[in-house]
């Protein structure tokens, strides 16, 4: 009977041992899984409220035109031209990364960036576009860059797209660099830079840090596109604020000066590095000064009669 009543009870013990054990794993899987929970609620992205200031100026349904007096190294010499920049907002379709057509739930809102550059090298022209297309909210990096430029030997287009990774495409009249597609990491762009001076530029990145450079210079540099050591800066004088990007490997340096108080605006930028081939390369510096700024629906006014609002910008 003893013998019976002690089998029973280490039957009793070990079921309860199990029991417990069992309990145990579920309990730490349960705890796992909300710690899972609790750790995406952690790391989502906040996204940054737009002050009234901000909703006024970008909200009132007009572009912002700046115009600047450009010098730009290309071919180892300075050439003279203008560039015009110009900025935005729009609705932007979250799958198709595209400006949406209709209103939707799931569109993001962006400021766009639309960069212009023309100059002359010898006797042809070379015509420079870069777009960039950055959240409002300040989120996230930049939702697509694409950037093009057309001269008479050719012309060459790069697209980046913000997905699972940054996907791009690029197209060159050069073999060495014909159609290509592939993804790399996401870090730090160039491009978004300029967008997130407008919208929140205490939040720019500083310090020791990854950054892709601008599709501009990479394609018209020949450098191939990947994320590049950095050291970034800031420096406050007078009123304007002096945004510092220095690539050592690159040989280069960016700075972009922009008012410190709202809107904010690009008054000028310079970025020096190694232009030209062969003998003719050597250190340059590429400027652009402000001219004029005016606000205008610009989608508008594409009428002859319109002609003279380009003699308010200068150009």
């Amino acid at each position: 009977m003893k013998t019976l009543i002690k089998s029973g009870l280490s039957l009793f013990v070990a079921i309860a041992l199990v029991t417990f054990t069992q309990s145990c794993k579920e309990q730490n899987v349960e705890q796992k899984n909300d710690l899972a929970m609790n750790t995406e609620v952690e790391t989502e992205v906040v996204k940054r409220p737009l002050s009234d200031e901000f909703k006024q100026y970008w909200y009132a349904g007009e572009a912002e035109i700046t115009s600047y007096k450009l010098e730009q190294a290309r071919y180892g010499e300075i050439r003279e031209g203008n560039s015009v920049l110009i900025y935005v907002t729009e609705p932007f379709h979250n799958q198709k990364q595209v400006k949406a057509d209709d209103n939707n739930s799931d569109n993001i809102p962006v400021l766009k960036l639309n960069s212009t550059k023309n100059y002359l090298t010898g006797i042809y022209p070379y015509s420079i576009m870069s777009s960039s297309f950055y959240p409002v909210h300040d989120h996230s990096h930049a939702i697509k860059v694409s950037f093009s430029s057309q001269e008479w030997c050719g012309q060459v287009y790069a697209q980046l797209n913000n997905r699972a990774d940054f996907e791009i495409i690029s197209h060159s009249y050069f073999e060495s660099e014909s159609d290509s597609k592939y993804n790399i990491d996401k870090t730090v762009l160039e491009n978004e830079l300029w967008n997130k001076i407008r919208i929140n530029p205490e939040g720019l990145p500083k310090g020791n840090l990854k950054i892709i450079p601008s599709l501009e210079y990479i394609r018209l540099t020949h450098k191939e596109l990947k994320p590049y050591d950095a050291i970034v800066s800031s420096i406050k004088k007078d009123g304007i604020t002096s945004y510092i990007i220095e690539y050592k490997e690159l040989n280069r340096t960016l700075a972009i000066n922009f008012t410190s108080s709202f809107p904010y605006s690009i008054e000028s930028w310079s970025d020096s590095y190694k232009d030209g081939y062969g003998p003719k390369a050597k250190m340059l510096t590429s400027t652009g000064t402000k001219l004029k700024t005016i606000k205008s629906p610009y989608w508008r006014k594409n009428s002859n009669k319109f002609l003279p609002l380009r003699d308010s910008l200068g150009l």
